[in-house]
């Protein structure tokens, strides 16, 4: 339930009333809204408004936005800073006095401190606006890895940001258009990457960057981190980084511990989050609150692993099976993410972080194991494709030759699939390989499937701009996971799950992400992290004594929902009525040859376009609810999960 929305108007003339309006219709729509607490700040040039989820220091002294003694500096900050006591600590010895025992406070006095510098001292997650009527200068931050959400639009010669794109809307009353570049890019790769949002007129704050608007309106965007370049490793004996790897993940887990309300964990048939049970259960003073989804299809549910998880740490277990009405949690699902957006594991994202809410409200979770210590399946695959780089070319395009001959098979054989889709890309080089191994529609699907709207957009390759991650000197799995770090981490991982958990008033917390571990990562060479094409070899090692044997041997699972099937049933009709609307084709985004294809292909069970046919309706149904509509809409209120 915390978020940040505010207005930069500098020297512009601004009714206060209007003002005041606006920043309370920013505040109405940000999707967190509940019992701790909510308030506007209006200093004239600069507004602030808050909604707040109190997890720290739960008193009214806690309440955004908010101000330093001397009213000078003034915030709005959503997230947790791990290490605010130390810093606290260090400022109260240099003469800096306290008020509350918040974070918030930390960071403007360490801000009246070290000015920006503040920024790349603080260990955690975070989004916020500060404001410092002495230099009449705007500071707008976001956390290194994009735990934390940031968008801002300019308007009518003002600034507003929030975090969430309806707040900006809301605010500033700005044109709703569709950015086309962006349509491309989330067509590629099933979220819209980089510093586009799918909106014209805003953008979002990359991770690890600070931007600063002053009184004349100068605008500078500075970077302050970013992942380590995977070339610059050392190596060191096994047995040392495998014990060095538990004493930083337990800090981690420790520092993400702290709070003054309920802490759980979600709990997958996975390596990541059972790691960060096992962690949890050495430190926590009593059972650890683990919870787990089901589906009542066997291929989707991970109950069964994760239960060994929680019978070996002694937790408070809280498992659920859940039927989603699939039509109804479309609707919920384009209203909160309030962009193109089309990872289907959201669904039991949003699943989970509800039944979790029931208990808690701070649940830790597995997010980044894989980018940080190589676990995905395709890194496997740009290993050995690396390794068939030796053969002479004419081979690799026999091989081609070969994957393309295979038919198309349905997600029954998926196996078959995915053999066709590694030789097909055997003659590519590494980063447009490992790109069409990741998109949703390549350049041929758009070819087959583009109208005249984004026909224009098929002189470039949104491919293309994966290359520059695979100049590293540096093995391609490593590359892999440095293109994933910049984007599938913060652009799709960590947007489903903020905004799953935060719909419901939850905070999400993940060890993985601890910026000192990612670094300490990042310097392990990849055959250490990945011996062979074992995945996540340090990882198991570190861990073997405390999972269960037969999860380290357990084959990577995603966390997904049955959307091949949904397409042949529930989502059939939809499908059909909605993408071969008359409303759809009119647009000239897509051809309707090409779709009705996609949908009969599938349907026929001649092909598997479920993930494609997923973009293209959660496309449509985007700019349904968020661009052909006069007003902004309102927060669907059906209920979307059935628990069984």
């Amino acid at each position: 339930m915390c978020g940040i929305s505010g207005i930069w108007s500098g020297n512009k003339p601004n009714d206060k009333e209007d003002r005041q309006r606006r920043l309370w219709a920013m505040v109405e729509t940000i999707r967190h809204r509940g019992p701790d607490g909510e308030g506007i700040w209006d200093g004239g040039a600069v507004g602030l408004a808050h909604t707040r989820l109190a997890i720290l220091d739960l008193s009214n002294a806690g309440a955004q936005p908010m101000r330093d003694p001397e009213q000078e500096i003034f915030i709005t900050y959503n997230g947790e800073i791990y290490n605010f006591q130390e810093l606290r600590d260090e400022l109260s010895a240099l003469g800096h006095r306290f008020h509350t025992g918040t974070d918030t406070e930390v960071v403007i006095e360490g801000y009246k401190r070290f000015g920006t510098g503040i920024i790349s001292r603080l260990r955690g997650m975070f989004a916020f606006g500060l404001w410092d009527s002495r230099s009449k200068t705007l500071l707008l931050a976001r956390d290194r890895i994009g735990k934390k959400p940031l968008y801002y639009g300019w308007y009518d010669d003002c600034l507003y940001f929030g975090s969430e794109i309806k707040s900006v809307l809301a605010g500033s009353g700005m044109p709703r258009e569709a950015d086309l570049s962006a349509i491309d890019r989330y067509l590629t790769y099933q979220y819209v990457p980089d510093t586009l949002t799918g909106f014209k007129n805003i953008k979002k704050l990359r991770p690890g960057n600070f931007m600063t608007v002053g009184a004349d309106a100068t605008v500078e965007i500075t970077p302050y981190w970013q992942p380590p370049d995977p070339s610059q490793t050392r190596d060191r004996p096994v047995e040392e980084l495998a014990a060095e790897l538990v004493e930083r993940f337990d800090e981690a887990v420790k520092y993400r511990m702290i709070a003054d309300v309920p802490v759980g964990a979600f709990l997958s048939g996975g390596i990541d989050s059972a790691s960060v049970v096992a962690s949890m259960a050495r430190t926590a003073s009593g059972p650890v609150k683990t919870f787990t989804m089901g589906f009542d299809e066997p291929a989707y549910d991970e109950r069964e692993p994760a239960r060994l998880v929680a019978e070996m740490n002694g937790t408070e277990h809280h498992e659920h099976v859940v039927k989603p009405d699939v039509i109804a949690i479309m609707d919920k699902l384009v209203w909160h993410y309030g962009m193109p957006y089309a990872d289907s594991s959201a669904v039991p994202s949003f699943c989970v972080s509800e039944l979790a809410r029931q208990h808690v409200k701070v649940a830790l979770n597995g997010d980044g194991g894989d980018e940080t210590f190589l676990g995905y399946s395709r890194y496997k695959a740009a290993k050995i494709a690396s390794r068939l780089d030796r053969v002479p070319m004419f081979l690799r395009e026999a091989f081609g030759f070969l994957g393309q001959s295979l038919p198309f098979a349905a997600s029954e054989v998926r196996y078959l699939r995915y053999a066709k889709r590694f030789l097909t890309e055997l003659a590519s080089p590494p980063s447009e390989r490992y790109g069409r191994w990741m998109c949703y529609f390549n350049d041929d699907d758009k070819d087959r499937t583009y109208g005249p709207v984004l026909r224009d957009r098929l002189k470039v390759s949104a491919l293309a701009e994966l290359a520059p991650f695979f100049e590293a000197d540096a093995p391609v799995e490593a590359c892999a996971a440095w293109a994933d770090f910049h984007g599938y981490l913060p652009d799709d991982l960590l947007v489903k799950i903020d905004i799953a958990t935060m719909s419901c008033g939850l905070e999400a917390r993940s060890p993985f992400l601890d910026h000192p571990l990612i670094e300490f990562s990042a310097a392990i060479p990849a055959e250490i992290k990945m011996q062979g094409l074992d995945l996540k070899t340090l990882l198991k090692k570190a861990m073997k004594s405390r999972l269960p044997a037969a999860l380290l041997d357990r084959p990577k699972t995603g966390f997904g929902v049955p959307i091949d099937s949904w397409f042949r049933q529930e989502l059939k009709e939809m499908a059909y009525d909605t993408l071969l609307s008359r409303q759809a084709i009119e647009r000239g985004l897509f051809d309707r040859t090409g779709i009705q294809k996609l949908l009969d292909d599938h349907v026929s069970g001649k092909a598997a376009n479920h993930y494609r046919l997923w973009a293209l309706l959660f496309l449509e149904l985007w700019f349904r609810m968020w661009i052909d509509g006069a007003t902004l809409p309102q927060r669907p209120t059906t209920p979307a999960i059935r628990i069984l």
